[in-house]
């Protein structure tokens, strides 16, 4: 599936939009001050594939440590900005390369115009973000209660502003917590204008139904060529939140991040714990090609022959554990061999 083609912005040199891949941000869930648990969490996100990292920056008193985190971070940093334009201009000052700014909490055009003329000098990206719980009431009045008309009415009214006064380095995005509601608000942005999009589903909520909702939503959009940037916005870590962006665009063809695995559901046909196979595979996945696809099944049925295409694949017998690539057997061993038979076979490729 295509990019529909947009606009490209920088940040630190970083390409968004146009044929650039589409990036898999987060945003840091500690404060600012609380800077060695700053500095670990972006050293945690780095190792995972972070591209892009918001920050919240809701106080001046928090510009020193802003400061700090500018200059320590590996990955390019987004301020957070609500209702204080002083706020985005102490931001930029601290060297932001972007910045994220919410219409339904600022309104002051003054406030608006100095920190578009602060982000021409100094070359920063700015984020209309705009989120279904924040919205004014009167764009739900002139969109007669159609909450994804709201959100393009809002992203509408700044996008003006900031075309008034000759920007262009712009990221939009408007998120809500229904589904369809995001998805009909960034297909008619979409429509409306050539800036990269970024997507999500805001607030999905925890574990299983924050990954499914956010799945959904994501999926839907990408899979419509909508979306230069995502992010899935979970009641967990922020590494968590990576890996499932990750694997939404693993999944869809759109990006590899590494090696594939498959997994047969299991059935009362299984010679042996396919769960215990999956744990003995799952670490050597780094080691191997990006583009490999690798099979874990339970016995002889979804073992070489049905798993035929893996690159390489491990599967239960009657006697232990048989491994092949592309149908071909290449070795057996007992189940308490698995570990390191694994880990063997794996040095040699």
């Amino acid at each position: 599936m295509k990019k529909h083609n947009s606009r490209c912005v920088f940040i630190n040199k970083m390409g968004i939009g146009d044929n650039y891949p589409v990036r898999v941000e987060s945003m840091l869930k500690v404060p600012l001050n609380r800077r060695d648990a700053i500095l670990s969490e972006v050293k945690k996100l780095k190792e995972v594939g972070c591209e892009l990292l918001r920050v919240a920056f809701p106080s001046l008193d928090l510009k020193q440590d802003l400061d700090y985190l500018v200059k320590e971070a590996t990955i390019p940093i987004m301020a957070d900005i609500h209702f204080d334009g002083n706020l985005a201009l102490a931001a930029m000052e601290s060297g932001c390369p972007s910045i994220r700014i919410n219409p339904g909490n600022m309104k002051n055009k003054k406030a608006l115009r100095e920190i578009i003329s602060m982000a021409k000098d100094k070359g920063v990206v700015i984020r209309i973000g705009v989120n279904g719980g924040s919205l004014a009431s009167s764009f739900y009045e002139k969109a007669q209660g159609d909450e994804a008309l709201a959100l393009v009415l809002a992203v509408k009214e700044q996008i003006n502003l900031m075309q008034d006064e000759d920007f262009e380095d712009l990221i939009i995005s408007a998120k809500a917590t229904s589904v369809k509601a995001t998805l009909k608000a960034n297909t008619l942005l979409r429509q409306l204008y050539p800036y990269p999009l970024h997507i999500g589903i805001t607030e999905a909520g925890p574990g299983l139904h924050g990954i499914v909702k956010s799945s959904v939503g994501i999926a839907l959009m990408l899979s419509q060529g909508i979306g230069d940037t995502i992010r899935v916005s979970l009641t967990a870590s922020s590494v968590e939140e990576v890996k499932v962006g990750q694997e939404i665009l693993q999944a869809l063809g759109i990006r590899r991040f590494r090696a594939d695995l498959i997994s047969c559901p299991t059935c009362g046909r299984k010679r042996v714990d396919v769960n215990m196979l999956v744990e003995a595979i799952e670490p050597a996945l780094g080691k191997l090609p990006k583009d490999w696809t690798v099979a874990v099944m339970g016995c002889e049925v979804n073992g070489p022959k049905e798993a035929s295409g893996a690159d390489f694949g491990i599967a239960g017998t009657q006697s232990g554990v048989v491994f092949f690539q592309k149908g071909k057997v290449i070795g057996r061993c007992s189940v308490e061999e698995i570990a390191s038979y694994v880990k063997s076979i794996i040095e040699g490729f």
